[in-house]
């Protein structure tokens, strides 16, 4: 017996992908500059992988953790979307997916 694919379930495969690729492209370009894990430490911010730093941040839920980074955080390095207003709220969400995916 042969399997297909639909149209719509090629669609949805690769729109999954591409946010999760739009989501490291965001992280490369604008949240390395902080959340790289060798500069992490010094800014007080969580650093890419780091478990750690991350599960208290993943705890208070995604909300949250987009509600930061779109807004950014008061008395912290976290400038709203990472200091680039440019960006669209799905990219910063998209980035902050990749960041907690790759932090789990």
């Amino acid at each position: 017996m042969k399997k297909f694919i639909t149209g719509s379930a090629v669609a949805l495969l690769l729109a999954s992908g591409a946010a999760f690729a739009d989501g490291k492209a965001i992280y490369d370009t604008v949240c390395t500059a902080c959340h790289n894990p060798a500069v992490a430490p010094t800014l007080k911010s969580p650093g890419l992988g780091d478990k750690a730093a991350w599960a208290p941040r993943i705890a208070k839920g995604m909300d949250a953790l987009y509600a930061s980074a779109l807004n950014g955080v008061p008395n912290t390095a976290m400038t709203a979307k990472g200091g680039n207003p440019s960006l669209a709220d799905a990219d910063v969400k998209a980035a902050v997916d990749y960041m907690v995916g790759a932090s789990k």
